[in-house]
């Protein structure tokens, strides 16, 4: 039975021709939301690592009221263990970051533009839920 005979009886097992999994006008089906949305959770899972870095950086060290210039250290309300292992925190989040960086690009631009089904807006869009694993442990330390 030939594609426009089964169409015009209305498709093979009563399928309404508005469903919302249907095939595209090629045959193939829609691709959905949750392969880029869990290839991306799974990015999320190392991705912790430069996001605390960045969560320390912008929440330990830029609020430290370190004078480097003080005439006497102990009169400055500076924190200089913090101090310390800001050239080692920096270094580790600009090294991690370029890594997942590379992931994220990898995972949802490149990936999407070999395969000519796919697109790469759904796997942007879903590209948001990279902090996600970061976000849920930090509030589970926080209670």
């Amino acid at each position: 039975m030939t594609k426009a005979a089964v169409e015009a009886a209305g498709g093979s097992r009563g399928e309404s021709k508005h469903e919302s999994r249907s095939p595209d006008e090629r045959g193939r089906r829609r691709p959905g939301l949750v392969a880029p949305a869990l290839a991306n959770l799974a990015i999320g899972v190392p991705a912790v690592i430069p996001l605390y870095l960045a969560y320390w950086l912008l929440t330990d060290y830029l609020p430290s009221t370190c004078d480097a210039f003080a005439t006497r250290p102990d009169m400055s309300n500076c924190d200089y263990h913090t101090l310390d292992h800001a050239p080692v925190m920096m270094f580790l989040l600009a090294v991690t970051g370029a890594i997942l960086l590379f992931a994220v690009l990898t995972v949802d631009v490149l990936g999407p533009r070999r395969r000519a089904d796919d697109r790469p807006g759904r796997w942007l869009a879903m590209a948001t839920l990279v902090p996600v694993p970061f976000l849920v442990l930090l509030c589970l330390a926080q209670t």
